[in-house]
């Protein structure tokens, strides 16, 4: 049987299956039931796709089970309620590390996004978790908003402490450039938020993928990082088509939906890589430094910037103040023998 033309067997293979000839596919889910077909390499997780996936039938053994962890580690009702979920968000992680055979993300609680103190507190708290599971450091990335002080916590915890970080909430040019000469391990530039600021504050309501301004923006950034020679790699997130995925391909990671992974799944027209080293070093990019101030300013010019960082921890502190709600009311169920 003949293998036929090189083009007719690039029409049988699925886009998502082109994808990985180009860059690292990442699952972003709570629902690690739902990643097992897709065959992704990491995991990424936040405090909205954890709230979603603890409200399913099937993950409530996990919650149980930190419930039980948090009580039993006493103190406050304040205390057990954070001791809990920590362990619930290290307990989706470990679960999603057994699908998945590279690292998984796990996010330091949105509110803490203001103090570094904390925000290192809390990253090397959730790492003990994990090792006291058998789950080395190397298999964790610790995510963190993109304020300043998060880019600082970031830089703190993987020199002193050789923690790998994901940076999010990812939107201005300057926080890419921040998080670069912090040398963290890996940004999460939002792609699908930014398109939804663009369609919300402008008279433009469609994109070609090529022309969308998340595109645009995870574009210029991985150039940039390609072009200087950062240690930083970039993982393209929030998707909100397939179009933004594919006019990617080539990127370092990016972190795809279930249902955005499916559609790939069953897509069957070509990828062709669009980003590349090659091309990024013969981009027309000048290099930048950014210091506290520096960065201030430049990051406050950028109004979408600005207004997509305070409403993304906004909505991430929300979602974690729902799930502590649902687990006092466990807890208090527990206690009262119900």
């Amino acid at each position: 049987m003949s293998s036929g033309s090189p083009d007719k067997r690039r029409k049988m293979e699925s886009a998502l299956n082109q994808l990985k000839k180009h860059t690292v596919v990442v699952a972003d889910t709570g629902d690690f039931n739902a990643i097992d077909e897709y065959k992704p390499q990491d995991a990424t997780t936040n405090p909205s796709l954890i709230l979603a996936a603890a409200k399913m039938p099937a993950y409530q053994q996990l919650v149980d089970q930190a419930i039980k962890y948090g009580m039993a580690k006493g103190g406050t009702e304040e205390e057990q309620v954070a001791n809990t979920m920590d362990k619930l968000f290290v307990s989706f992680g470990l679960e999603i590390l057994k699908k998945v055979p590279g690292r998984v993300s796990t996010e330091v609680d949105a509110r803490l996004s203001f103090d570094k103190h904390e925000m290192v507190a809390k990253a090397l708290k959730l790492i003990a978790l994990y090792e006291e599971a058998g789950i080395s450091k190397e298999r964790v990335l610790i995510k963190l908003s993109s304020t300043w002080e998060g880019i600082q916590a970031g830089k703190e915890l993987e020199e002193k402490h050789g923690v790998h970080c994901n940076m999010t909430l990812l939107f201005s040019f300057a926080q890419a450039v921040a998080c670069a000469e912090a040398k963290v391990t890996l940004i999460s530039p939002f792609v699908g938020r930014i398109l939804d600021w663009y369609k919300e504050n402008t008279d433009r309501k469609s994109y070609e993928p090529h022309e969308d301004p998340g595109v645009v923006s995870v574009t210029k950034i991985y150039n940039y990082y390609k072009k200087f020679g950062y240690s930083t790699v970039v993982m393209g997130a929030s998707f909100r088509n397939t179009g933004e995925v594919k006019a990617l391909a080539g990127c370092d990671l990016l972190t795809i939906s279930p249902g955005l992974l499916a559609e790939l799944s069953q897509d069957h027209s070509a990828v062709t890589e669009m980003l590349s080293v090659e091309k990024a070093k013969a981009c027309d990019l000048e290099k930048v430094h950014l210091d506290e101030k520096t960065f201030r300013w430049e990051h406050n010019e950028d109004r979408m910037g600005v207004e997509k960082l305070s409403d993304g921890i906004r909505k991430f502190a929300a979602d974690a103040v729902k799930l502590e709600t649902m687990i006092k009311e466990k807890i208090l169920s527990v206690k009262n023998g119900q």
